[in-house]
C-alpha cells in the first residue's frame, strides 16, 4: 500500500492533477491497479469540486426544486418550466445558469466567452431555442490600489460577453454589476441563459431506456478536439493563481451558430423517425464527462473509441483527447441504425468539414448494459473503471465553524438630501449601467419588450406570435452577505423576485450561483451554509402558483480566493423568472404624467447596515442590514400584481441599493428628456426615509386610480411634477444637471485611457 501510495502522489505531483493522495487511493481500489493516466486524469476531472460538488451535494438538498409549474428540476444540463399554451401547444421555458470566474480573472476575454458560450450549449442541448443570456458581474474597486488590473479585467469581461453573444444572434437581457474590493483578486462571471421549446420536444441529457433494446452510440459533432481547456474542471476547483492559462478554453461563435442550426436539423430528424435519443454538451471533463454521464445517468456502460475523435493536432496524448474542454462541442445519443444519417446531416448538409478543418460529426463509442466504462486508444485499452465510481464520485462532510461578525454602529451625521442623494448617484454602485450594456445587442431576434436598464426587470416576447411575456432579473449583494451570510441568499431572493414582480409578472421560478472561498475553510462553510438556509426561507415564502420558489438550475462556485487565502464576501447570485399572461400590461419605471401620486410601499426603517450610504458617508457603519420579512415581502408583492394587472400602477420601481432616494431619482432619469418628469416629496427626508434599502416599492397612480382603503404598508409620499427635478421639504435636486455624469460616470472610471 505504502508503494501504491508514493506511486501516485507521484503521478499526482508530474501531472500536476488536484486529486488528493487518499482520493487516489480510491482511484486504486476501484480499478483494483494502479489507474493509468487516462484514468487519473478521468477521475482528477470528475471527482472535482465543479464536477462531483463533493463539498455540497448533500447540503444543496435544502433547497425548493418542485412546484406545480416545474418541468424539469436540477440534475440535468437545464431546468425547465412551464410557460405558456399558444396556438394548440404546451412550451416550456429552459433555463441554466452557471460560473466563469477563475478563466475570465485569468483571461478575462476568453474566459467570459467561453462562459457565454458554455450556458447557451446547456440550453440548446435541451431541445430549446436560446433567447436570451443574462450575465451577473462582480469586479474589484477600479479605484483602488488593484485598480488597473480590476479595470482591464471589467474589459475584458464585457468584451468577451459582447464578442461572443453578438456573434451568435442571442439577445443580452440584462444582469447586474457590482464593484467591490473583495473581488479584487477573483472577479465572479455568473452567467444565466434560456430559451423556449414546445413541452413535448424537451429533450434529456441521458441515453434513453431504448438503449437496452437496442444498439445505442455516441456521436460527437462540432469542433475537433485540442489541448484547449485541458483541466478547466479542476481549476475552478483549487485557489486561484496564474498556472490556469492553458485550462482556458477557446471560443467560437460563429461555428456554434452553424452547429445550432445542424443540430434543429437532426433533432427534427430523430423525433420524425419516432426514435428515443439523448443530447448533451460537452462542458467541463469534455468527452469524458458527457460519456460518462450520459450512460450513468441511463443505467448503462460505454465504449470509446478515442482514435475515431476528430483531432485538431495529432499525436494528442489519450487523456487530451478524453479531458480536454474544447468548446463547440455536443454528444448524441442515438440508435445505431440511424448514425449514418446524423453523421451527413452535419458532415454533408451542412458541410461542417468546409467550414472548420476537422469539425464534424463522428461515431466515437457505443453504449453497453454493462456498467462499465471502457476507453480504447491506438489498440490499448487505456482506462476501464465502473461507470458508477465515475459519477458518482465522492462526498467530503467539510467541518463549519461560525465566523465571527462585528456589528457596524449606526451612523451620526448630518443628512444634506440633494449633496447626498448626488453623491451615491455618482458613485460606482449608483451610476448607469447604460455604457456596460451599450456593448451588447439587445434586440436581436426582435423579441424585447423591456431591454436592460428600462425596467427592474427584462421582459420578451419568446414564443412566435403569444403576448404571454417571460420576465427575468438576477441579484446578490456582497455587502449585505458579509454582514449576514443568511440575509445574503435571502435578500439575492428577494430583490430578484421584487423585480420580476414589479414589471407585473408572477414569479415560476429561479436559478442560483453560490460562490464562496474555499470548502476547506470552516468559516466558508458556515457562510454557506448560512446562505443556503436563506435562499431557503426566501423561496418558500415567494410561491405563487403552489408550493415554494423552486431551484431547477444553478452552481456551486468554490475556491474563489488566492493562495493566500484571501476569500471573496459570500456572494450567492439568484436569477427568477416569471410570466406575465398579457405583456401589454407590463409596466416599466419611467415616469408617466405631472399630477400622478407617488406611492411607498414598505415602510423605511432603521437599518443600513451595508447600504451605499453607510458606504458612502459613514465608513460602513450603518447598523444592522435589512431584515428578511417573508410574510410583508409576500404580501407586498401580491398586491403589485394585483395593482399592474388592474391598470392601476402607471410606474413600478423596487428599492434596493441606494434606497428610496434612488430610486425616484432613477425613475426620473428613465425618462430620456432632461425636462421631462420629476418628483416632488412630502415624507420626512432623512437618511433613514430616503437611503434605507429595506424591501420596498415605489408606484407611479393617476390620483382616481388610488383605491378607497390603501394596504397598512402602502402610503403616499409625493406627487409627479413637470420639472424634471427632485425635491423634498426645503431641499431640490436638479436632476438635469446631474444626468451627464450619472450617464457617463462608469465609462469614466472603468472604459478610460490607461
Amino acid at each position: 500500500m505504502e508503494g501504491l501510495r508514493a506511486a501516485l502522489e507521484k503521478s499526482i505531483a508530474s501531472r500536476g492533477l488536484s486529486l488528493t493522495p487518499d482520493e487516489a487511493l480510491k482511484v486504486a481500489s476501484w480499478v483494483g491497479r494502479m489507474p493509468t493516466p487516462v484514468e487519473l486524469h478521468l477521475f482528477d476531472t470528475m471527482w472535482s469540486e465543479h464536477c462531483s460538488y463533493k463539498s455540497s451535494r448533500r447540503l444543496l438538498s435544502v433547497l425548493p426544486t418542485n412546484s406545480p409549474d416545474v418541468t424539469l428540476g436540477p440534475g440535468e444540463d437545464a431546468g425547465a418550466f412551464r410557460f405558456a399554451e399558444h396556438a394548440g401547444k404546451c412550451w416550456d421555458v429552459v433555463v441554466a445558469h452557471e460560473s466563469h470566474n477563475h478563466p475570465s480573472q485569468v483571461l478575462p476575454v476568453e474566459g467570459a466567452a467561453t462562459g457565454v458560450g458554455g450556458i447557451v450549449r446547456d440550453v440548446y442541448c435541451m431541445g430549446a431555442t436560446v433567447t436570451g443570456v443574462m450575465d451577473m458581474l462582480r469586479f474589484g474597486d477600479p479605484l483602488g490600489p488593484a485598480g488597473s488590473r480590476v479595470r482591464s479585467i471589467a474589459r475584458g469581461v464585457v468584451n468577451g460577453i459582447w464578442q461572443y453573444g453578438n456573434a451568435l444572434g442571442v439577445p443580452n437581457q440584462g444582469g447586474d454589476t457590482c464593484f467591490h474590493p473583495g473581488y479584487d483578486d477573483n472577479c465572479l462571471v455568473n452567467v444565466v441563459a434560456m430559451g423556449v421549446v414546445e413541452s413535448s420536444r424537451l429533450v434529456h441529457s441521458r441515453v434513453p431506456e431504448a438503449a437496452h433494446g437496442e444498439p445505442y452510440v455516441l456521436v460527437l459533432v462540432g469542433k475537433p478536439t485540442d489541448s484547449t481547456g485541458f483541466g478547466g474542471a479542476t481549476f475552478a476547483s483549487a485557489d486561484l493563481d496564474e498556472g490556469g492559462l492553458r485550462a482556458v478554453q477557446v471560443a467560437d461563435p460563429f461555428l456554434k451558430r452553424v452547429v445550432s442550426i445542424a443540430n434543429a436539423a437532426a433533432l427534427d430528424f430523430l423525433f420524425e423517425s419516432g426514435a428515443s435519443f439523448g443530447f448533451k454538451d460537452l462542458g467541463a471533463g469534455g468527452i469524458a464527462c458527457v460519456s460518462s454521464e450520459m450512460a450513468a445517468a441511463g443505467g448503462m456502460g460505454v465504449e470509446l473509441f478515442l482514435d475515431e475523435v476528430p483531432t485538431a493536432v495529432e499525436g494528442l496524448p489519450p487523456e487530451v483527447i478524453a479531458c480536454s474542454e474544447t468548446q463547440e462541442r455536443y454528444g448524441l445519443a442515438v440508435p445505431e441504425r440511424l448514425a449514418a444519417r446524423i453523421l451527413a446531416i452535419y458532415n454533408e448538409d451542412y458541410e461542417m468539414p468546409k467550414l472548420h478543418p476537422g469539425a464534424g460529426a463522428a461515431l466515437i463509442g457505443r453504449f453497453v448494459d454493462d456498467p462499465v466504462y471502457r476507453v480504447w486508444c491506438r489498440g490499448t485499452e487505456a482506462a476501464c473503471a465502473p461507470v458508477e465510481a465515475i459519477t458518482r464520485g465522492i462526498h467530503h462532510e467539510r467541518p463549519w465553524r461560525e465566523a465571527p461578525i462585528t456589528a457596524p454602529g449606526m451612523p451620526s451625521r448630518e443628512f444634506s438630501p440633494a449633496q447626498d442623494i448626488s453623491r451615491m448617484a455618482l458613485s460606482l454602485s449608483g451610476c448607469s449601467r447604460k455604457p456596460l450594456f451599450s456593448y451588447y445587442d439587445c434586440e436581436v431576434q426582435g423579441i424585447a419588450l423591456f431591454r436592460p436598464g428600462e425596467a427592474d426587470a427584462s421582459v420578451s416576447l419568446p414564443v412566435p406570435g403569444c403576448m404571454a411575456g417571460l420576465a427575468v432579473s438576477g441579484a446578490g449583494n456582497p455587502w449585505i452577505g458579509e454582514l449576514d451570510p443568511f440575509l445574503g441568499g435571502a435578500s439575492a431572493v428577494a430583490e430578484a423576485v421584487r423585480n420580476v414582480v414589479a414589471v407585473g409578472a408572477t414569479p415560476l421560478a429561479a436559478t442560483d450561483c453560490l460562490n464562496y472561498g474555499s470548502p476547506e475553510v470552516p468559516e466558508v462553510m458556515w457562510q454557506f451554509r448560512r446562505g443556503l438556509e436563506g435562499i431557503s426561507e426566501a423561496c418558500k415564502a415567494f410561491g405563487f402558483t403552489g408550493g415554494p420558489l423552486p431551484i431547477v438550475s444553478g452552481n456551486v462556485s468554490f475556491y474563489n480566493q488566492t493562495p493566500a487565502g484571501r476569500a471573496i464576501p459570500p456572494s450567492p447570485v439568484v436569477a427568477v423568472f416569471g410570466r406575465i399572461s398579457d405583456a401589454s400590461k407590463a409596466v416599466d419605471i419611467s415616469l408617466k404624467e405631472p399630477g400622478n401620486l407617488l406611492v411607498l410601499f414598505g415602510p423605511r426603517r432603521g437599518e443600513l447596515g451595508g447600504s451605499l450610504y453607510a458606504r458612502e458617508f459613514c465608513g460602513g457603519s450603518g447598523g444592522p442590514p435589512p431584515g428578511f420579512r417573508p410574510a410583508e415581502e409576500r404580501e407586498m408583492a401580491g398586491e403589485i400584481l394585483e395593482w399592474i394587472s388592474a391598470g392601476r400602477a402607471r410606474a413600478c420601481h423596487d428599492i434596493s441599493e441606494g434606497g428610496m432616494a434612488l430610486a425616484a431619482l432613477e425613475m426620473i432619469l428613465a425618462d430620456s428628456d432632461a425636462g421631462g418628469c420629476g418628483i416632488e416629496l412630502s415624507c420626512s427626508c432623512d437618511a433613514i426615509a430616503l437611503c434605507a434599502e429595506n424591501a420596498g416599492y415605489l408606484v407611479e397612480v393617476r390620483p382616481g386610480d388610488l383605491p378607497p382603503q390603501m394596504p397598512g404598508f402602502a402610503s403616499v409620499i409625493g406627487t409627479v411634477t413637470g420639472d424634471g427635478s427632485l425635491s423634498g421639504p426645503g431641499w431640490r435636486l436638479e436632476v438635469s444637471l446631474l444626468r451627464p455624469a450619472w450617464a457617463d460616470r462608469l465609462a469614466s472610471v472603468v472604459w478610460r485611457e490607461e
